[in-house]
C-alpha cells in the first residue's frame, strides 16, 4: 500500500529526475506530502457550463381580423289582433336555406318546403280564430340556427312555441306523426337518434338570470324549466287528442328527447313531427293543401283549448 501511495504522489507532484540512488528520506517526504494533501479541505465542484441560445433580435406576432359580431336576428312581425293581452304563439318551420332537412325518396320534396307550408297553414288557422297572436320564425326559405329559433320565442315573450318538422327513416313503411317534449333522457333510441340529428345545427346559449348568484340562478332555472316542461307535456297530449281525427299518429306519439330547439327554460315548447316524408302516403298527405289544412286545424283546436284551460285556472 505504501508503495502505491508513493507512486500516486509522484504522479500528482512530478519530482525532478533522480541522478543517483533513491533516497529513503525523499520517498518518505513524498508520502507525507500526499497524505497532507488528501486530508486538506476539498475545493467545491464547479457547476457545468450553461449554454443558451441567443435571443432573437426581433419579436414576431401574427394577427387575424375576426370582424365584428353579427347583430341578433331581426324579430318577425306579430300578426293578429292588436291586443298584447292575447296569447302569443310562435310557429317555427324547421330547417331552411342551405339546410333542406329530409328529402322524400318518392317525390323529391324537401322537408324545409313542407314545414314552411305547414307553418303558414297553422298561422292562417290560428289567425282566423281571432283569439291568439302569431309569429313565424321564418316566413321564407332562410336558415336559422337553433338558438335563434327558440331565441325569437323568448325575445317575443311567447306563450307557446311549436317547431314543425317532417321525419324520415330508412324503413319506408314507417309512418305517423309524433310530438316531442324536452327531456335529457330520451324515451327510446329513435328519439335519441332524431335529437342527435336535429341538434347538429348549433349549441345552446346560457340563460341570463340577472344579478342572482350562480347557485340561486341554477335553482331558479331548474324550477322554471320543470314547470315549463310540464306545461309542454300537457299541450303535447292535448295536440294528439285534438288532431287524431285528421292526422295519423304513431302508436307511441308523445316522446321525449333533448332537442336544443326545445330548451327555452321559460317558454312551453313542443316539436311536432307531422309524419314521415320517406313514407309515400305520409309524404303525399303533408305535401297537399288538404293535408296541411287538416294538420293546421288540429293545432288550432289544441291551442284554443290549451289557453282556455289556463284562463279558467287563474
Amino acid at each position: 500500500m505504501s508503495l502505491l501511495l508513493v507512486l500516486l504522489g509522484m504522479i500528482a507532484t512530478p519530482e525532478p529526475a533522480l541522478t543517483g540512488p533513491v533516497d529513503a528520506i525523499a520517498i518518505g517526504d513524498s508520502v507525507n506530502r500526499f497524505e497532507r494533501a488528501s486530508r486538506g479541505p476539498r475545493l467545491p465542484l464547479q457547476p457545468p457550463a450553461q449554454f443558451r441560445a441567443k435571443r432573437p433580435e426581433k419579436r414576431y406576432s401574427v394577427t387575424v381580423p375576426i370582424g365584428k359580431p353579427k347583430p341578433s336576428v331581426a324579430l318577425p312581425r306579430i300578426e293578429g289582433p292588436a291586443n298584447s293581452r292575447l296569447p302569443l304563439v310562435v310557429i317555427d318551420a324547421g330547417h331552411g336555406g342551405h339546410d333542406p332537412g329530409a328529402t322524400s325518396p318518392h317525390s323529391g320534396a324537401q322537408e324545409k318546403d313542407i314545414t314552411l307550408a305547414l307553418a303558414r297553414a297553422i298561422r292562417d288557422e290560428l289567425l282566423a280564430s281571432d283569439r291568439v297572436r302569431v309569429a313565424l320564425t321564418r316566413a321564407d326559405d332562410r336558415f336559422l340556427v337553433l338558438e335563434e329559433r327558440y331565441g325569437i320565442a323568448r325575445r317575443l315573450k311567447a306563450d307557446l312555441f311549436i317547431s314543425v318538422h317532417a321525419d324520415a327513416a330508412e324503413n319506408q313503411q314507417a309512418s305517423g306523426a309524433s310530438i316531442y317534449t324536452l327531456s335529457e333522457v330520451a324515451s327510446d333510441r329513435e328519439a335519441a337518434r332524431l335529437a342527435a340529428r336535429e341538434n347538429k345545427a348549433n349549441v345552446i346559449n346560457g340563460v341570463d338570470l340577472g344579478a342572482h348568484s350562480g347557485d340561486v340562478s341554477a335553482i331558479l332555472l331548474d324550477l322554471t324549466q320543470r314547470e315549463t316542461m310540464n306545461v309542454a307535456s300537457e299541450f303535447a297530449r292535448l295536440l294528439q287528442r285534438e288532431a287524431s281525427d285528421d292526422v295519423k299518429f304513431r302508436t307511441t306519439a308523445h316522446r321525449f328527447a333533448s332537442f336544443i330547439v326545445l330548451k327555452a327554460p321559460d317558454t312551453p315548447s313542443v316539436l311536432f313531427e307531422t309524419g314521415f316524408i320517406s313514407n309515400k302516403e305520409d309524404g303525399e298527405f303533408l305535401a297537399s293543401s288538404a293535408g296541411q289544412k287538416k294538420v293546421a286545424r288540429g293545432v288550432r283546436d289544441a291551442v284554443q283549448i290549451h289557453f282556455a284551460r289556463q284562463i279558467a285556472a287563474r
